[in-house]
């Protein structure tokens, strides 16, 4: 349920409506606009009958949520979400693309492809450290040391760092190195490692599982957002379909769904979403058109010898082909690059 204050509420009777919703053993998430303050209400299991806070003075009106994610809902946060990281602000009007390798391989490969993304354009910096493979004998990242490389870069160039975190008992380790914390498709319902992210308050990137539906990645990010971390980043990474030709299908009309149902920024990963290179600038523009508040995209300064996720990396004059391209699909939309 959410309670919607009256323009002219006072602080006591927002506080007056906290203590009752309190009392009755539900948590409460305070969401204060520019107009009037929206008190969400997550209750304990037990019915709450709205009357009883439509009879208290300050309050317009209380509205049952039917969806069963609650805090990602656009009912109870009208307005949009900006997660600002070090200067950057995702959902915003400005387009923010996330650009690096798959996997960080050494100093020069990372510090090579920083810099080729920041001088296009890119906004962050993206780079696997922990890499959770399908095959166990697949590189799998060269761990703190590969951590300890994105820092260098970030250094280096200024930008932030998103990079994936495997397990509740790596969040401290990631968290000290990395901006952004990045939970994969595969950890999507991971359910100890979003209560540890949460709990970690620190913007977390959240990718859409490979076989889920809308409702299932809300309730992911609810797991998140139950922690009073606000600065979660939805992304549509492409699902499992039956077609082979790609290495997942993008689902494009995600975007403009989400953003009819929650307030968080959504951002598309193309390259995951479509596994081939050549398919990763039509993606992308795609994405931005459909309304997509951002991109994270794969760059290796030299793919045909990149450890992890090859064919789909663009190299560095690829990339800021791409990004010359979108500056004009930004433009169409009244978005910026």
């Amino acid at each position: 349920m959410i309670i919607i204050m009256k323009r002219n509420a006072s602080d006591t009777q927002v506080n007056n409506v906290v203590a009752r919703v309190e009392q009755r053993g539900c948590h409460v998430h305070l969401s204060e606009g520019e107009e009037r303050v929206i008190i969400g209400v997550v209750g304990n299991g037990r019915p709450i009958d709205p009357v009883q806070f439509e009879r208290m003075s300050g309050v317009e009106r209380a509205v049952p949520v039917l969806r069963p994610f609650k805090l990602a809902s656009r009912e109870f946060h009208p307005q949009d979400t900006i997660v600002k990281i070090n200067g950057v602000s995702v959902g915003g009007k400005e387009l923010v693309v996330m650009a690096g390798p798959c996997a960080v391989e050494d100093r020069d490969q990372i510090l090579e492809a920083a810099h080729a993304v920041k001088g296009a354009g890119a906004k962050a910096l993206r780079g696997g450290a922990f890499k959770p493979r399908t095959s166990p004998y697949s590189f799998q990242g060269l761990g703190t040391e590969g951590l300890k490389l994105l820092a260098a870069a970030r250094e280096e160039t200024g930008l932030p760092v998103v990079t994936e975190v495997m397990a509740p008992e790596m969040v401290p380790l990631v968290s000290t190195y990395a901006d952004i914390l990045q939970i994969g498709a595969r950890n999507m319902q991971n359910y100890a490692l979003l209560h540890a992210v949460g709990e970690a308050q620190r913007p977390v990137l959240l990718k859409r599982g490979m076989m889920s539906t809308m409702e299932e990645l809300l309730m992911a990010a609810e797991y998140i957002l139950s922690h009073g971390n606000d600065r979660v980043i939805l992304c549509e990474r492409g699902i499992r379909t039956f077609e082979p030709y790609t290495r997942n299908t993008i689902d494009i009309n995600a975007v403009p769904l989400l953003k009819i149902l929650t307030h968080l920024p959504v951002i598309v990963d193309p390259s995951h979403g479509t596994g081939k290179r050549e398919l990763v600038a039509p993606v992308s523009r795609a994405a931005v058109a459909a309304g997509a508040d951002g991109l994270i995209i794969e760059v290796h300064p030299h793919p045909e010898e990149a450890m992890s996720d090859g064919a789909q990396s663009l190299r560095p004059e690829q990339f800021r082909e791409l990004m010359d391209g979108l500056q004009r699909v930004a433009e169409a939309v009244d978005r910026t690059l």
